[in-house]
């Protein structure tokens, strides 16, 4: 059965992202079309909302899903990371509102048979785009242990990095690391039962740093946060749900380089402090899911949202 994804925090995501019913608009990350089916409910006949993915079987799915619309939605399989390019190619001068849903989806965990999931028995893949090169079987078997516990530190933050590194080495020699299930039961046997995570299970933090390090996911958000302001019209807001801290914690220096009147910077600050700012964010602090939402959709408690606008 193919499980499709549950969408957080909708109903947030609707009063922050559609400030004009007619505006354009884009689903950074549409997966199989939950927030966009929301979203393309609430913009007027002459709205337009614009969904981007790389997966091509949540394509598949979102075509389907989204169909009713018609010509009200575009469905692109492209990188939100390219949507500058899109935008021209396409011949749109400016966006209302921007969606970046991050992280893996129900689909990719439950149905995708791609390794996403410690809880299933499936080839080590963890490609979102299938038509990346690069898979979380050839980084695990191929990655020196001093890369491999690089991954799982600066992506996951995981503290027994140098401990899972080593055994991952040593299983290898025994033969390949193949399938979700073999990986997650030797990190459960390698880090001690004592100190085994109440709530998650205890191969969570590898297993998102190799999918992190397979699609490039980090990189990919700061490269995009770099010429988000330039996309949006006045007014024009990003709304940008993140899963972990890492995700988050970009979003927040975005947000506190463009109040300073800076160009999110990889490197150097590209405008002058005096320069005036191009986007303010519309919360201090992030909006976090209502307990009700976490009780029936558990995954969504990690969720926390933040806003910007186009000013």
């Amino acid at each position: 059965m193919i499980t499709t994804h549950q969408p957080v925090m909708v109903d947030e995501v609707i009063t922050y992202l559609i400030t004009t019913p007619d505006g354009i608009y884009v689903d950074g990350t549409v997966g199989t079309g939950g927030h966009s089916a929301e979203i393309g409910k609430r913009i007027g006949p002459k709205g337009e909302l614009i969904c981007l993915d790389v997966d091509r079987s949540s394509i598949g799915l979102a075509k389907k899903r989204l169909s009713a619309f018609g010509e009200k939605i575009k469905i692109i399989r492209e990188s939100y990371l390219d949507l500058d390019r899109v935008l021209k190619r396409i011949g749109i001068d400016g966006l209302n509102g921007i969606l970046l849903d991050l992280g893996v989806s129900s689909y990719q965990l439950e149905s995708s048979g791609r390794g996403f999931s410690f809880l299933k028995d499936e080839p080590l893949d963890m490609r979102m785009d299938q038509d990346r090169n690069i898979t979380a079987r050839e980084l695990v078997n191929n990655s020196s242990m001093e890369r491999l516990e690089g991954f799982l530190w600066n992506y996951a933050e995981e503290r027994w990095a140098k401990l899972i590194a080593r055994a991952i080495v040593e299983e290898r020699r025994r033969g390949s690391i193949t399938s979700s299930r073999q990986l997650a039961l030797l990190i459960e046997t390698t880090i001690p039962a004592k100190y085994h995570p109440r709530k998650r299970h205890p191969a969570t933090k590898t297993f998102q740093a190799l999918r992190i390090a397979v699609n490039g996911e980090l990189d990919n958000i700061a490269d995009f946060l770099e010429k988000t302001p330039l996309l949006l019209v006045k007014g024009g807001r990003l709304v940008v749900i993140s899963y972990h801290s890492l995700e988050d914690r970009l979003v927040k220096q975005a947000f506190h380089h463009w109040e300073k009147g800076e160009v999110y910077p990889r490197k150097l600050p590209v405008f002058p402090k005096a320069r005036p700012s191009l986007m303010k964010a519309l919360r201090k602090k992030g909006l976090r899911p209502c307990q009700d939402e976490v009780n029936v959709n558990p995954r969504s408690r990690s969720a926390i949202m933040r806003v910007a606008e186009r000013i």
